[in-house]
């Protein structure tokens, strides 16, 4: 699994199961050329126990290329009975690998870190083919992969338990952190490699557990690279499963006996459905969802830099991304000389092929979402919001005419009562309300019902400081945009952009994953036999 340069009608397995492949996908000798790239598109397979499968479902889902509008691969929907395939290979493979040493499963960690440092420019084309995001924006994609495994290298140490002597007289007791099973991760389509392959599979595997993995069938491919790349490094046949499916066959996650947590990032109806669902069932969960995030700039801000930091904060990734900033909270002695500074910035942006280094921003991610953003942008309208630049029908580079591009969108006078300020857009569409004071600016912005990040640019320590313990948001920036934190703190989203107690990644990934056990002991070896063993069998230390 470790070739890069693939052929048409890469080769099937020998052996008796005519299903098997020697790669994620194959692409036929007979199948339709794309009438945009002239190109035969891939046909994608679903993992199993350490396999390549053709599925025998007849529905597919396209996979295009954002930049071009080409259709890249085909998807497919895995039925039911594959869903439960690769559930069924995840419990035979658990019991080996829990009972494989912490420290051989950090290894593997090692491994794949070093393998994905190798296939870096690689797996980066691979996302700005599938995705759009523009190149270095694709590269931090595959980054956040590899600093998430980073982390779970350190396994051994953040997941030692506690012990404590003479818990009562001759007593002892040792906590340990041990593995639950099978898990479910169920990935969006708007960080193809980041999410699945980094805040879901490494945590999950190096302590203990296994997984079955549901990709997003608009960009799966790299997640299944480097689900290749797992293997190769090591991970044992069945540890990780991987699969295509609609959110029909998805159900069977939430209710299966067998998977003991889900961990899903998506839509807040979609969210609030998988964390009742499979909480009913027994499961824990964690389910990250939809943002509306915020930044409140002051009037001592430093104008020119917080205007760049408002520019890559809300077109970066296209805008597809909950840690975006679709909406400014400025003071209005300041507004009117932050929006031209804004805008000028935005009209000076190329909008080209993902993969072209010189692109500013790259498209959607497909037609379908390009349709939903530019209907919130009519919507935007019709609810007088005022249009001082509009996207919706840019400049493109050549050769990307049928791409699915919007432009840097912004309205200004942005009010409450406005949906297009309160709902979450995913696409480069800036929203401005302008306030007289801090007090107004921080009502408004937690008014929101969601509440993954908010940020303040302010020179001010006080305000900052004031911000900072008053703000509902679970992430914070203090002159910073996206304030997403390195994996060791973890992914902190709150209000109706998070269901769950236990947050992805930091110390919370590590306890969501596994369960504690607590081992108390005594010895009766040298002592009297009492006449009698009390209620508590010793363990009380108060009479």
């Amino acid at each position: 699994m470790t070739a890069t340069t693939i052929q048409p009608g890469a080769p099937k397995v020998r052996g008796s199961d005519p299903d098997l492949q020697a790669r994620y996908f194959h692409i036929a000798d007979d199948a339709p050329l794309d009438s945009i790239s002239g190109e035969r598109p891939r046909t994608l397979h679903y993992g199993v126990g350490g396999r390549w499968k053709a599925s025998k479902s007849t529905r597919t889902m396209p996979c295009h290329d954002p930049s071009t509008g080409a259709v890249i691969a085909r998807a497919p929907q895995c039925t039911a009975e594959e869903v439960e395939e690769a559930i069924d290979a995840a419990v035979k493979a658990f019991p080996a690998w829990r009972d494989t040493p912490v420290t051989v499963r950090a290894q593997v960690m090692f491994r794949m870190k070093a393998l994905l440092d190798e296939h870096l420019d690689e797996l980066t084309r691979l996302c700005a083919q599938e995705n759009g995001k523009k190149w270095d924006e694709a590269k931090g994609d595959i980054l956040k992969v590899i600093e998430v495994v980073e982390f779970a290298c350190g396994a051994p140490q953040m997941m030692k338990g506690e012990s404590l002597f003479n818990v009562s007289s001759g007593y002892d007791t040792v906590q340990f952190r041990e593995p639950m099973g099978v898990f479910a991760g169920i990935a969006p389509w708007n960080f193809p490699a980041m999410i699945p392959q980094g805040w879901m599979v490494p945590i999950c595997v190096v302590t203990g557990n296994c997984m079955v993995l549901k990709a997003a069938s608009y960009a799966p491919q790299c997640a299944l690279r480097i689900t290749e790349l797992w293997k190769e490094a090591g991970l044992p046949d069945g540890v990780l499963n991987i699969v295509t499916t609609s959110r029909n066959e998805a159900e069977i996650f939430l209710r299966h006996p067998a998977i003991k947590g889900v961990s899903f990032v998506g839509s807040t109806q979609v969210g609030l459905h998988v964390y009742a669902t499979a909480a009913s069932n027994g499961k824990r969960v964690q389910a990250l969802t939809e943002a509306k995030n915020h930044a409140l700039v002051l009037s001592d801000a430093v104008l020119e830099r917080t205007a760049q930091g408002i520019i890559n904060s809300f077109c970066g990734c296209a805008g597809e991304r909950c840690m975006a900033l679709p909406v400014v909270v400025v003071e209005n002695k300041i507004a009117d000389a932050l929006v031209e500074m804004i805008v000028s910035l935005a009209k000076g942006m190329k909008l080209g092929a993902a993969y072209d280094k010189a692109s500013d921003l790259g498209p959607v991610v497909n037609e379908g979402h390009k349709s939903f953003v530019l209907g919130w942008i009519d919507t935007a309208i019709k609810e007088g919001a005022k249009l001082v630049l509009d996207g919706r029908n840019p400049k493109v580079a050549e050769g990307c005419d049928k791409g699915f591009f919007i432009g840097p969108t912004i309205f200004d006078h942005v009010t409450e009562d406005m949906t297009c300020g309160r709902e979450e857009i995913f696409g480069p569409v800036l929203c401005i309300k302008r306030v007289d004071s801090f007090e107004e600016g921080l009502k408004v912005m937690n008014a929101n019902r969601f509440a993954n990040g908010s940020v303040i640019y302010t020179e001010s320590g006080h305000y900052a400081r004031e911000f900072a313990y008053r703000t509902d948001g679970g992430m914070v920036g203090v002159n910073v945009g996206i304030p997403v934190p390195l994996g060791v703190f973890g992914f902190t989203g709150h209000k109706q952009s998070f269901f769950g107690d236990l947050h992805c990644m930091g110390r919370d990934g590590f306890i969501f994953y596994t369960e504690t056990k607590n081992v108390t002991t005594t010895w009766f070896t040298g002592k009297a036999v009492p006449a009698k063993v009390s209620t508590w069998d010793g363990t009380m230390t108060r009479g």
